[in-house]
């Protein structure tokens, strides 16, 4: 609609905000026998980072400059895999954290390395693991009582229209719970995310 050259003007002016890993682990990797018999979690790491690299790219190639990529908070801790993976267990599953710090590491080596080889780039990976695990694991001293059930439903899987205010079971003071659903943090956790992760990001508005 305004052209090739003003689109890309356009894209560098703006801060583009990325999620990585997430959905592919909890949804993807770790319910899917092929993907395990074929990839360990390291390996599958490579290949989401070829992924994130490619992506990336083609943003740099469209104009954009200034990106940040939300690493992969503490998985392990969500309801949802406590529920899917936890063995009976309410407690965090440590296996499944372990591999996000191990992914986290690999985003923010691959992401020095796209910074090094595109000029012009500004590329942060906002570590939202610390300051995640920081909330669930100190929920009092960060205003909250309840770490372990989601807000919404049986507050152990649910998620997306599985998941409202009309859903049987889910709480009236969400403002209380780390967790909205079994995937996602409440509000009240995303603003105090936020304020850290905006301190992480300075060389993007810079």
């Amino acid at each position: 609609m305004i052209g090739r050259e003003n689109a890309r003007r356009l894209f560098s002016k703006g801060i583009h905000i990325l999620s990585a890993g997430s959905s592919d682990f909890l949804q993807n990797y770790y319910i899917n026998p092929l993907l395990n018999i074929l990839n360990t979690p390291d390996q599958f790491s490579d290949i989401l980072m070829r992924s994130y690299s490619e992506f990336i790219q083609n943003l740099y190639e469209l104009g954009a400059r200034r990106i940040g990529v939300i690493s992969l908070p503490p998985m392990g801790c969500l309801p949802a895999a406590i529920t899917l993976f936890g063995a009976g267990n309410k407690s965090c599953v440590e296996r499944l954290n372990n591999d996000a710090v191990m992914f986290n590491t690999k985003l923010e080596t691959t992401t020095q390395l796209l910074m090094n080889r595109h000029s012009g780039l500004k590329l942060v990976a906002f570590d939202v693991y610390q300051p995640f695990l920081d909330i669930i694991t100190n929920p009092i001293d960060n205003g909250f009582f309840e770490t372990k059930r989601a807000c919404c439903g049986t507050g152990t899987i649910e998620t997306s229209f599985l998941c409202n205010s009309l859903s049987p079971g889910t709480c009236v003071n969400a403002t209380g719970y780390v967790f909205w659903d079994g995937f996602h943090p409440t509000e009240a956790v995303n603003e105090l995310l936020a304020g850290q992760l905006l301190g992480q990001g300075i060389s993007l508005i810079s």
